[in-house]
């Protein structure tokens, strides 16, 4: 039994001394499993085709100091290539010196270790420069060397439209466009055979694998410039109001494509990030429901424009509960379209019960044709389902239906009340909003999303000039007046909505301020609401003075970049004054620019210095000289640019207040008249 006991131990010695390597590597061998390959992931672009998510590929790179290409001639291949190597290697990374990167190999190689980690993370251009390297271009059989792929999701621009597209994280598909067409965008998963050294490292077995089908590219309708407008502007407006939520979309009227989607939530002190997609959760809207108010009494007959309704002072009893306009004022009878103008709660709400009281069914009916109370359908899961009470609803009262006229009791999200707004510019035809209008594989075009009409006609003609007329009468008479400008027309609605706070209620005095139209009015391009929740007890809620001012600059913005395409529209049309086409200045000066532009002209001149510019019927100018005038008189400055009147009067040492810009219109001491060293003098530019 002794013997046998050492004959026992002996083997046990000889297997793992001697023959260890040998059934180690026969072990490793019998250890496979097929694992999944990803795809690379769709890219989505912008319309215009800048990238806004893209899978960016970073490599791991191993050596397998056990491949005989290596290990050839007790390692000639290695030694011989090991100091460039180490040079090359030190180089591209800066992280070690030449000697460095020298030990590191020679150590790796020494162990015959088969699945040596020399980097990770390293990006495509990296990449490319290593294959390039001495051993590492011999190829995988002869230098041992493995890269393994991976890929990284990229948002290129950061914050922008960020919970829209997707999180640019490992779960990025868990939001916005991501998930939504998550099964396009991710492609075919492919399969590998890989066999389990030591460790548990996986090395691929070479030619059992098959590729990975690539994910589909998606073209969206945001456009970057708008994107990053609405963005900028919502930023601006919620840190300078100290604002807690606020969302922002501009849609393109005739089609319904969403141009932008700007969604920002406060998180620490001042610091705002794309949390949660407020644009397509439902809350109480506010006075810009009041829009659809006014379309059922109208579109019923039940009254007109100039129908009288007394305001009550901004505060009326209805079923022992008070409505008060947020807005105080002493108005009594006034006619709807002002009503609605002055956002008036109690007239909305006054309209409603004298007209529907008896059956709301009929106001109800109206708000389920515009669609109020169905999600809006867009590409983007997540949106939220709206609320529209009806009498049979649990939680309807005898002050459900007052309260639904002026946007309470009910629950829309901010894109639902841009639909309608959107259809009123459209003339009726409410379209329904999209975010992706191409899919792409390999640069070619598999599908296309045409526009798609909802409601061909929301009302009736009638009824949508009436609501026009109303819309812009907002931004001409009322709540919206700061927000005119005389460049082009805005149409729009302004609303400010109290709101709960959990169990505190309405105690914090938080209100909602909203702003939603449409420009220009008479030829609308755009149609954009902005929702902001602003903080406890905040000293400026109004919807005009804060979504309006976001909205304008928006608006403003936009035209600018459409100016030739849109008419131009001016308040107040220029006095016809002769002094438009004269123009005067030094003589020499003068001459030298019309013989430049070569443009005829009639020499009246003589020896005059300074001289005006008339033309005649012909336009062949008249150039007349000035009257020489003394050093102690003021001279004729109508007609001179800034830089030669301040010459002449300078010259006579006056000083010289400026009011405008171009050329000199008016002067406040006449020429002629005798002036004196440090006299001030002011003169207006036209």
């Amino acid at each position: 039994m002794v013997v046998l006991a050492f004959l026992v131990i002996g083997k046990a010695l000889y297997i793992q001394q001697v023959e260890g390597s040998y059934w180690r590597s026969k072990s490793d061998s019998l250890h496979t499993r097929i694992i999944n390959l990803d795809a690379d992931r769709g890219t989505i672009y912008s319309e215009d085709g800048s990238m806004l998510s893209t899978s960016i590929p970073y490599f791991n790179i191993y050596i397998d100091f056990g491949a005989e290409g290596l290990r050839d001639k007790n390692g000639k291949r290695f030694r011989e290539n090991l100091d460039s190597l180490s040079y090359s290697l030190a180089k591209l990374f800066l992280d070690k010196s030449s000697n460095g990167y020298k030990q590191l190999l020679q150590e790796g190689f020494r162990k015959k270790n088969r699945y040596f980690l020399l980097k990770k993370n390293i990006d495509f251009q990296q990449y490319q420069q290593l294959r390039e390297f001495p051993l590492v271009r011999l190829g995988r059989n002869k230098s041992g060397f493995i890269a393994e792929v991976k890929s990284k999701r990229l948002n290129p621009f950061g914050m922008l439209a960020n919970r829209t597209i997707g999180l640019a994280r490992k779960n990025a598909q868990n939001v916005g466009l991501e998930r939504t067409y998550d099964s396009l965008l991710k492609g075919e998963t492919g399969k590998k055979l890989v066999r389990f050294i030591a460790g548990g490292v996986a090395v691929p077995v070479e030619g059992y694998e098959v590729e990975p089908e690539n994910g589909k590219d998606l073209i969206t309708t945001l456009d970057v410039n708008i994107q990053d407008i609405a963005q900028n502007a919502l930023l601006k407006m919620m840190i300078q109001n100290e604002a807690v939520t606020g969302t922002c979309i501009v849609m393109e009227v005739a089609t319904g494509k969403i141009k932008a989607i700007a969604n920002l939530g406060k998180r620490g002190e001042g610091e705002y990030w794309e949390d949660l997609n407020y644009a397509i959760r439902a809350s109480e809207p506010g006075s810009t429901f009041k829009l659809a108010t006014m379309l059922a009494v109208l579109d019923d007959g039940k009254a007109n424009l100039g129908t009288q309704v007394n305001l009550e002072n901004g505060v009326w009893q209805v079923n022992r509960r008070t409505v008060y306009d947020s807005e105080r004022h002493k108005r009594t009878n006034v006619s709807l379209q002002q009503a609605f103008e002055l956002s008036s709660n109690v007239g909305m709400a006054k309209v409603v019960m004298q007209h529907y009281a008896g059956n709301p069914n009929s106001y109800i009916s109206h708000l389920k044709r515009l669609r109020l109370n169905e999600v809006s359908g867009i590409d983007l899961v997540g949106e939220t389902q709206p609320i529209i009470k009806s009498p049979k609803s649990k939680t309807w009262s005898a002050t459900s239906l007052p309260w639904m006229s002026f946007g309470y009791e009910v629950l829309v999200s901010p894109l639902q009340t841009l639909m309608l707004y959107n259809a009123v510019a459209n003339n009726g035809k409410m379209m329904r909003p999209y975010l992706v209008q191409e899919v792409q594989q390999d640069g070619r075009s598999i599908w296309n999303r045409e526009p798609e009409v909802m409601v061909e006609s929301i009302c009736k003609e009638t009824t949508l000039r009436q609501l026009k007329t109303c819309l812009e009468g907002v931004v001409t008479n009322g709540t919206g007046k700061p927000l005119s400008t005389p460049y082009f027309t805005i149409a729009g609605k302004t609303g400010t909505a109290l709101v709960a706070n959990g169990n505190r209620g309405y105690a914090d005095h938080i209100y909602q301020s909203s702003f939603a139209g449409y420009f220009p009015a008479d030829n609308p391009k755009y149609s954009c609401i902005v929702v902001i929740k602003n903080k406890p007890f905040a000293p400026i809620y109004y919807g005009g003075s804060v979504a309006g001012p976001v909205f304008r600059e928006i608006a403003d913005k936009l035209f600018a970049i459409h100016a030739q395409q849109a008419p131009v529209h001016t308040a107040v049309l220029p006095e016809k004054d002769s002094a438009d086409y004269k123009y005067a200045g030094a003589s020499d000066d003068v001459k030298k620019v019309m013989e430049e532009l070569r443009i005829p002209f009639t020499d009246s001149v003589g020896k005059k210095t300074w001289v005006t510019v008339e033309p005649d019927n012909s336009f062949h100018p008249v150039l007349k000289g000035t009257a020489t005038i003394g050093k102690m008189q003021m001279p004729e400055l109508k007609g001179l640019g800034l830089k030669d009147a301040l010459f002449l009067l300078e010259e006579r040492r006056l000083k010289v207040q400026i009011i405008g810009k171009g050329k000199v219109k008016n002067q406040s001491i006449p020429a002629g008249t005798a002036i004196q060293p440090k006299q001030t003098i002011t003169i207006e530019l036209n």
